[in-house]
């Protein structure tokens, strides 16, 4: 009913708010012996963590994860997993001034409309802070669906509305904004510049293949995979759409032209993107994520206060000047996720 739990068999809770002690994640289902360790968690949490990118937040998270539970020598012992990340950087007093305003953009009127009780210190649940406890989980996921073979990996696509045009996965892991494109990235670098000196914040698109799926998994009504994934991406607060294969372009295609030849050698086009009624056709799927810009800005904006009387806010502190790309790894840990859910529920089927 609360929904702060994804999967199936492959289960995810994430826990904790922005200003807390602390946040992370349980995960329940994931099998033995499986060699883990910190490090295996940390490479991903990195790659998340703030301060070390250009568009990022300055707030100084070390963002070290402790495994509380669930291993034992090295190894997953099939019990749950409890993972922990410690706040340690939080400066609540910035939000002081927001104690009885709705920012604009932001889930405080919701989360008031909701519960009737909100932490206005950095939004709470409803930070993007609570997407390390997600990367944590998505790195054990990804111990879990590597032993099958499957690999997944995200890029900058689109920053700005400055389009990736190469798509080379060696540039991408090299690029601080994790780009493909060595010329489309210096002209993102300069955007995310103006942007910052305006005052103003950029949103982007993330690019996600998955390789190696084997076909088979998902389901063919209620859980389909595309219907899932799509799912687990949009339960990210800054996305706002997704699309697989085609996506959109299939809506001014024609049928001869959007349906994938079949060959001996397998399929010849892939406008499906890896996925058919619903089920994984063994090709490289094929995401694209849309992420709307950050709403934390320090223009002057209209809002009203706790009472409904209008009022002014300018929000401080410190953010990100786009999400991209440190909303990357994150995009990576729910597909890997719902890749391990689906992984062991087809397992279960096979047996």
């Amino acid at each position: 009913m609360s929904g702060n739990t994804i999967g199936v068999l492959f289960r995810v809770t994430t826990w904790g708010e922005s200003h807390g002690p602390a946040i992370g994640a349980v995960i329940d289902g994931c099998p033995p012996r499986i060699e883990l360790s910190a490090a295996d968690i940390q490479a991903d949490l990195d790659r998340r963590r703030p301060g070390l990118l250009p568009s990022a937040s300055p707030r100084g998270e070390a963002d070290r994860v402790e495994i509380l539970s669930g291993l034992f020598e090295g190894r997953t012992t099939g019990t749950p997993i409890s993972l922990m990340i410690r706040n340690s950087d939080a400066e609540s007093g910035a939000y002081d001034a927001l104690r009885d305003l709705f920012r604009p953009g932001h889930g405080d009127i919701t989360y008031q409309a909701k519960y009737g009780i909100r932490d206005h210190r950095g939004g709470g649940r409803a930070s993007g802070r609570e997407t390390a406890g997600r990367v944590a989980a998505g790195a054990v996921a990804r111990k879990v669906i590597e032993q099958a073979g499957i690999a997944v990996s995200a890029w900058t696509a689109e920053l700005g509305g400055i389009v990736a045009r190469k798509i080379s996965s060696d540039t991408a892991q090299t690029s601080s904004l994790r780009c493909p494109d060595r010329e489309m990235e210096e002209k993102m670098e300069k955007c995310l510049q103006e942007a910052r000196d305006a005052g103003d914040t950029l949103g982007g698109i993330v690019g996600i293949s998955v390789r190696g799926c084997p076909a088979g998994l998902g389901e063919p009504v209620f859980s389909k995979m595309d219907a899932e994934l799509a799912g687990a991406l949009m339960g990210i607060g800054t996305v706002k759409g997704v699309e697989i294969g085609a996506g959109f372009a299939a809506a001014r295609m024609t049928g001869s032209a959007c349906n994938d030849p079949i060959g001996p050698e397998g399929f010849r086009t892939n406008h499906a993107g890896g996925i058919l009624a619903g089920i994984t056709n063994g090709d490289e799927i094929v995401i694209r994520v849309a992420c709307k810009p950050i709403s934390s800005i320090p223009q002057l904006q209209e809002t009203v206060d706790v009472r409904g009387n209008p009022a002014v806010v300018t929000v401080g502190g410190r953010h990100d000047v786009s999400v991209i790309p440190r909303i990357i790894p994150v995009c990576e840990a729910m597909v890997c996720i719902v890749l391990a859910d689906h992984l062991l529920r087809q397992r279960a089927i096979a047996s």
